[in-house]
């Protein structure tokens, strides 16, 4: 017997059943896919055909659509021709209108104005934070049946259009004993999103810029504000990015190429198609690769903020302060429909210079309610930086400095929710139609009492979650047969958890306080005004400092762990 024949033909044999096997898979799922679509097809025909109601054909088929979506990740959205305007604005940071956000009020059951951006049409004309919105050029802003968020969706695209086009706004004024129309004349122009609401110095020789997104041309408007902190002074930075959702990966990719050398590899993307599939390297010459720089982070730095924090941190090129981010790994690309309609579908995943992934959930690993958790610590991996520092993926980017900030108290959300804290602002401004600057305004103690005048003019309550847990208790208690004994117990419990409106006000000063003067400096000196508010008591920020202030630490925290080399 020829051996080397009989193995040739088993090979060929065990080859040719591998491709079969492989044709035969791919021929299935391609026979399932046709067979859904014809059930999914079927199904609404006789729906539409026979079901007692007429249906409404759109609605139906978005809700199928959403369905299918839900499976996939959060990132993964369907846009119609109506909504595309909303993902051009959010890609590039531009828009045509007036330069004003605005949500729905239900004190009024209309929409406000909540703040007019500076520079822009309506912040010129005269619009201001708290201004009721009646009628946008002529036609009335009322709600009708329609959702809170589907009134704010219209009134919003009333507001919009082509920029040169002029209409009359007409809004109610509250003033602080009666209220006021007024009408407004604006013209609609190119609004553009500032993605550095403010950079300055906030040390002697230590220079701050906060990106708030990564939009079009965000990278040229950070450098240039770079250069020009340089040029009063500074010798160091630091770079906040918390609160930063993200955006593009090549203005993050930019970023980096400020403070590192031109050819570095910042970014791998890796997806199931060769489109899917890249490599993103800096590509000009860096403006400076030796100034020390800090980066702050938080639980909602994320996407493109965590590439810039992520390989800042791989490359050793920066301390990261603050708390473990997001943790999004995923990059989305734009696919054109039928119809204009747009799908943003997540087509990879990024992998930073480590070689590491900063997904923190897995999505195709759904339980069985539907939901999703995060990957534990427990199976996240260990990869290193340049020089030789651990760093983990999966959970985002643990920062090197973890400075844990203040939990925000239950009755804080409420009162923001019930419009309290913005109610008292435009109280506040009746009363003082001018600030000097942002560093000269205190809320004082006075200010603070009005406040509470306020909230218990409106006999605000809300839900509060020791009350909640104790109610459960006690029912567990019960049915366990524990109430008796414990009686006197939870007696005790239920009067020390009254609910005490006064005391939780006081108790909880400090951060309503905080919220309370960001919310007013933002009526007089907009975004730049709320991040300088925000710096004045800062936790992060004053690490930074220290950090930056001291060079033997800041080199010992981005140096070779004892034992290797850099």
């Amino acid at each position: 017997m020829n051996t080397r024949k009989t193995l040739a033909g088993i090979f060929t044999v065990l080859l040719g059943f591998g491709l079969a096997s492989f044709q035969g898979k791919e021929d299935d799922r391609n026979f399932q896919i046709a067979k859904n679509l014809d059930l999914f097809n079927a199904i609404f025909k006789e729906l539409d055909m026979f079901y007692v109601d007429t249906i409404k054909p759109e609605e139906m088929i978005q809700n199928g659509v959403e369905g299918m979506l839900a499976l996939t990740d959060p990132y993964t959205e369907y846009y119609p021709e109506e909504e595309v305007s909303s993902l051009k604005e959010m890609t590039t940071g531009k828009y045509g209108g007036i330069g004003a956000a605005i949500r729905y009020y239900e004190a009024k059951d209309r929409i406000a104005v909540v703040e007019p951006t500076e520079g822009m049409p309506a912040a010129e004309a005269g619009v201001k934070a708290g201004d009721i919105i009646l009628s946008v050029g002529g036609k009335e802003m009322v709600r009708g049946n329609m959702k809170p968020q589907e009134f704010s969706s219209k009134v919003s695209e009333a507001l919009r259009g082509e920029p040169g086009t002029s209409f009359i706004l007409k809004v109610l004024r509250p003033l602080k004993n009666d209220s006021t129309v007024l009408e407004f004349q604006i013209t609609r122009k190119n609004i553009r999103t500032n993605p550095i609401p403010y950079y300055g110095m906030v040390r002697d020789s230590i220079g701050y810029l906060s990106l708030s997104s990564f939009t079009e041309n965000s990278a040229k408007d950070f450098k240039k504000a770079f250069i020009e902190l340089k040029q009063k002074g500074a010798k160091s930075l630091i770079i906040d990015l918390r609160d930063n959702g993200g955006g593009s990966l090549a203005e993050a990719v930019d970023i980096v190429n400020l403070f590192v050398p031109k050819g570095k590899e910042i970014v791998i993307t890796k997806g199931k198609l060769k489109q899917g599939q890249g490599s993103f390297k800096t590509q000009s010459e860096p403006v400076d690769t030796q100034i020390p720089i800090a980066v702050l982070v938080n639980g909602a730095t994320a996407s493109a903020s965590e590439i810039v924090s992520g390989s800042m941190q791989d490359l050793d090129r920066a301390v990261i302060i603050g708390t473990r981010t997001f943790g999004k790994g995923l990059v989305q690309t734009i696919r054109p429909l039928p119809y204009n309609g747009t799908l943003k579908v997540t087509t990879s995943k990024y992998y930073i210079p480590s070689g590491r992934c900063i997904q923190a959930i897995d999505y195709a690993k759904k339980n069985a309610d539907g939901s999703v958790a995060r990957i534990p610590d427990s199976l996240t991996h260990v990869f290193h930086t340049a020089a030789g520092r651990e760093v983990r993926d999966g959970g985002g980017i643990r920062p090197d400095i973890e400075v844990k900030g203040d939990r925000i108290p239950n009755i804080v959300f409420y009162l923001m929710n019930d419009d309290l804290i913005f109610d008292y602002a435009t109280q506040y401004c009746w009363d003082h139609p001018a600030l000097a600057s942002v560093d000269a305004f205190k809320l004082t103690d006075q200010d603070y009492e009005d406040f509470k005048k306020l909230v218990k003019s409106r006999k605000f309550t809300y839900d509060r979650q020791s009350e909640k847990v104790l109610k459960n208790l006690k029912e567990v208690a019960e049915f366990e047969g524990y109430m008796d004994e414990a009686a006197e117990e939870f007696k005790a419990l239920e009067k020390k958890l009254n609910h005490n409106l006064d005391r939780d006000l006081d108790v909880f000063a400090k951060p309503i306080k905080e919220y309370i003067s960001q919310e007013i400096v933002t009526r007089y000196f907009y975004q730049r005004g709320a991040v300088m508010e925000r710096l004045k008591d800062d936790d992060d920020l004053n690490k930074a400092i220290e950090v930056l202030t001291d060079t033997k630490q800041y080199d010992q925290i981005l140096s070779a762990p004892s034992g290797k080399d850099k």
